[in-house]
């Protein structure tokens, strides 16, 4: 069974009364709810740790090692800040999948580049909640060596 760390950054806790129009109406609570009924369909068990500060991020990153297959991250404001995060992803050599509930290309300019996203296997993003379903199932297809059929 793959272990997983799912990261959720800045504001995430927020999910469900902020912005709803923007981020939707689930909470973070619903969305690992699901998360975690999909993992074992996919093999999988899952870390989830939510911070709105960097440094508890960056920690969990290195204190997931070496339990952690893979890390599936939300890291919301940090995606287009934080050098420090895309750093530790980097150091600890471990398939890194980005999700974002909305499309930032669709949004303002500042949000259209993503640190993280270079050290990413891949990204999901603009499908709301969705977004993080669609993402463990990539990354847990990845670690099989191949795509998922859960």
């Amino acid at each position: 069974m793959h272990q997983i760390l799912v990261l959720h950054g800045p504001n995430l806790n927020a999910l469900g009364t902020r912005e709803p129009n923007e981020y939707g109406r689930a909470s973070l609570a619903d969305i690992e709810r699901r998360l975690h009924e999909l993992a074992p369909k996919l093999g999988c068990e899952l870390e989830c740790r939510q911070s709105n500060h960097e440094g508890v991020l960056i920690d969990a990153v290195y204190g997931s090692q070496p339990r952690v297959s893979g890390i599936l991250i939300n890291p919301a404001g940090l995606t287009h800040t934080s050098v420090a995060l895309r750093d530790a992803l980097k150091a600890v050599d471990r398939p890194v999948v980005e999700v974002h509930l909305t499309n930032p290309a669709a949004r303002e300019p500042f949000r259209r580049s993503s640190l993280i996203s270079g050290v990413a296997l891949g990204v999901v993003q603009g499908f709301g909640a969705d977004s993080y379903l669609l993402g463990l199932r990539a990354l847990a297809g990845y670690l099989k060596g191949g795509p998922s059929d859960a």
